[in-house]
């Protein structure tokens, strides 16, 4: 991968530190803000909300912008709102800051993914979105249990403070190694022409399996900390350790989804979620062990990113007219998940299941998402081979056929 891509992967690890750290910090800040665990878990659903108005929003605005002007503009504003966030004299301020780095965040991840396909080697794009978002994973390995390991000896602010320090660090490296223009594979469109190139139904349905998809996801990550204090009984320090080996299952996840993401899309997607569903459920019901528990959260990792680059490569797949927006949409996608995820799993706590009840929560999310898994690549056989398609056949008729992935796949 040429040197630009990665440095699109280290932005989005900064970023993406800060998306996910709150899952570690969520105890420390609701004694601080003196509120629930559940009400502080909202600020993790008010950063998934930035991001789902954002991802588009951003996406259009900066649509003419050379691609390095976007990113450095969109990583100013985000570092200007994590100092407002650690100087929040209360939860209204903080929440409103989450907000807004979000939406810049997920401009950031707008213009990184179309940089990224853009400068990526012929027949690379799998393996360029999965470097971008291999930054996440790595935000997951290093940055969220160094946040959370910070947080337990200088506060959730010192948290906020490393990562605005962290992003700057990354808005320097983008003045210096990202290209100014727009790359050599995607030509300059219109937004008109985006738009169009956006209404394709199968598009649509493969943003709603992202969303079902990282929902699953996030709704047990998001409440992980919790749940290994509170049920499994890991004392506090183990926590980032924990979140630590799920980010190097993550890694390895993602390392294996994007040597798949091309050949073989929607079977990759297929069994993915099948593992999501099993491991969840098998931690919603091992929980108490921690030994257990703990060699879950690997694989919980594994299984939740190996699916990763291919929902992010096939839109762009679905959609080559419409190189920021569909991205940017699909971003949103994720984000739909992330909001209502951890609004789903405050509900079930809140209702006095637990905390192990999250994990059936993202069993009910990941189910769907294979439902809508199946339907696609029931669609996209039907739609290569006009005779009857049993829906059992239907990943592997699909994966075996190129041209859908080109094309028609949905």
């Amino acid at each position: 991968m040429p040197l630009p891509v990665y440095v699109l992967g280290f932005v989005i690890f900064t970023q993406g530190t800060s998306e996910f750290m709150l899952s570690g910090l969520l105890p420390g800040m609701a004694d601080d803000l003196g509120v629930s665990i559940p009400d502080a878990g909202l600020l993790i659903s008010a950063f998934a909300i930035g991001m789902v108005v954002g991802a588009p929003l951003l996406a259009l605005t900066t649509l003419r912008w050379p691609r390095r002007t976007a990113l450095v503009a969109l990583q100013a504003v985000f570092i200007a709102a994590h100092v407002v966030g650690a100087l929040a004299p209360g939860y209204g301020v903080l929440f409103a800051t989450r907000v807004i780095s979000a939406l810049v965040y997920a401009g950031c991840w707008g213009v990184a993914l179309a940089a990224a396909v853009s400068l990526a080697p012929a027949g690379a794009t799998g393996r360029a979105v999965a470097t971008v978002a291999g930054g996440l994973t790595l935000a997951t390995i290093v940055g969220v249990p160094a946040g959370t390991l910070l947080s337990q000896h200088a506060g959730w602010r010192a948290a906020f403070w490393a990562v605005a320090v962290a992003t700057l660090v990354s808005l320097v490296c983008t003045v210096f190694a990202v290209p100014a223009g727009r790359g050599t594979n995607v030509p300059a469109v219109s937004a008109r022409a985006e738009l169009r190139g956006m209404a394709r139904p199968h598009l649509w349905l493969s943003y709603a399996i992202t969303a079902f998809t990282f929902g699953a996801v996030i709704v047990t990550f998001s409440y992980l900390a919790s749940l290994l204090t509170e049920v499994s009984g890991l004392a506090e320090g183990w926590v980032p350790a924990v979140l630590a080996l799920f980010g190097v299952g993550g890694l390895l996840g993602i390392a294996v989804g994007g040597r798949l993401a091309e050949a073989y899309p929607l079977r990759t997607l297929g069994w993915g979620l099948g593992g999501l569903v099993l491991v969840s459920g098998a931690l919603a019901l091992t929980a108490r062990h921690a030994a257990v528990a703990v060699g879950l959260v690997f694989v919980l990792g594994f299984v939740a990113w190996v699916t990763n680059p291919a929902l992010q490569s096939r839109v762009f797949a679905l959609a080559p007219e419409a190189p920021t927006l569909a991205g940017a949409t699909n971003t949103a996608a994720f984000n739909v998940g992330n909001t209502l995820a951890p609004m789903l799993g405050g509900v079930v706590i809140d209702a006095g299941y637990g905390f192990t009840a999250v994990a059936w929560v993202g069993v009910a999310l990941a189910v769907a998402g294979c439902a809508g898994t199946l339907w696609a690549a029931h669609l996209a056989a039907r739609t290569t081979n006009p005779s009857p398609v049993r829906p059992a056949d239907a990943l592997a008729a699909q994966d075996r056929t190129p041209a859908p992935l080109l094309g028609s796949d949905a």
